[in-house]
């Protein structure tokens, strides 16, 4: 039998089982949702139950289409997505699914095009796209997941019908994964992971609590006036930069929050340490810069992240003493 999709995107596909029910699902669809909250198994599920003969909002598993499904060889199912991972998706790509809208279905149902991580389209691909989005074939549906809608061209977002997946609360995603590991769950590790439920399980499989632990107690030293502890901060963040960035800027928002004499269970460890040791000016500044070079290393590859994180440390240091 197929998995169904995870328990906080029940309200997306509630509403989606009523519209494929009554026949009546969009010709475009946009599922905007963030890395991390399992979108897959919603986009998989509602291909499965489409392609199913029985029509109906739940694939039975039994019919010649499910078995099709099952070995990734039904004929009327087509996936667009990045050949691997930092690449885009080529206008090339995009002409083949073009091609594949234009025919008539195999056997005789709805034919379903999906494009994973949409906002991957370069300009070329996009353009292409739309002019397709503008004539859909018959009984031809195109399913899009991107991140973010503004990624898109606001053309496209404006011929689908748009669906958000809201990242659950701390809460839940604490409940989730202790239920998923069989263990305690330190509640700090929802809000550090986005409340991506995915993310926070990974966290916890790939043993990175250490790593962010040395982290957390490298910045404080830092903070200290520790040079030796700055340099090993910064080539302890350049391994995985984006990631370990992220987990800094949590531990400055948490910390200004604190400065503000906000305080739970959720806040991040280290953060009453920080506001102490930093007044709020200083770490609002420091946090937008954070943010912006955080943007400069998502948008150019190949950057010296272990220099760039270098210098960011040296202007807060040097505010400190000054």
């Amino acid at each position: 039998m197929f998995a169904k999709p995870f328990p906080w995107l029940s309200s997306v596909w509630q509403c989606w089982t009523e519209n494929i029910d009554a026949d009546r699902f969009a010709n475009a669809t946009l599922l905007v949702a963030e890395d991390g909250l399992g979108v897959d198994t919603l986009v998989d599920h509602f291909a499965k139950a489409l392609m199913c003969r029985d029509q109906g909002s739940e694939p039975c598993g039994f019919c010649h289409s499910c078995d099709l499904m099952k070995s990734s060889n039904h004929p009327d199912y087509h996936v667009i997505a990045p050949e691997q991972e930092g690449k885009a998706i080529t206008v090339d790509m995009i002409r083949q699914c073009n091609h594949f809208a234009l025919e008539s279905s195999q056997l005789s149902g709805y034919r379903l095009i999906v494009i994973r991580q949409a906002h991957k389209m370069n300009e070329a691909a996009s353009n292409a796209l739309l002019k397709t989005l503008e004539s859909p074939g018959e009984k031809c549906l195109f399913l899009l997941v991107a991140e973010q809608s503004s990624q898109l061209l606001p053309t496209i977002v404006s011929r689908c019908q748009q669906w958000n997946v809201v990242a659950p609360s701390s809460e839940t995603v604490v409940s989730w994964v202790e239920a998923e590991t069989g263990q305690a769950v330190a509640k700090y590790l929802a809000p550090l992971n986005g409340n991506a439920p995915l993310k926070t399980l990974a966290f916890i499989e790939e043993k990175e609590a250490e790593k962010y632990q040395e982290l957390t107690k490298l910045f404080v030293s830092t903070l200290r006036r520790d040079v030796l502890a700055s340099m090993d901060l910064a080539k302890l963040i350049g391994e995985v930069p984006i990631r370990r960035l992220s987990w800094l800027w949590m531990i400055l928002v948490d910390a200004q929050k604190v400065h503000f004499g906000l305080q739970n269970d959720f806040m991040q460890p280290g953060s009453k340490v920080i506001a102490k040791l930093v007044e709020y000016d200083l770490l609002h500044k420091h946090t937008e810069q954070l943010v912006e070079l955080i943007s400069q290393m998502r948008d150019f590859t190949g950057l010296n992240s272990e220099l760039m994180v270098m210098q960011w440390l040296n202007h807060l240091s040097e505010d400190l003493c000054s």
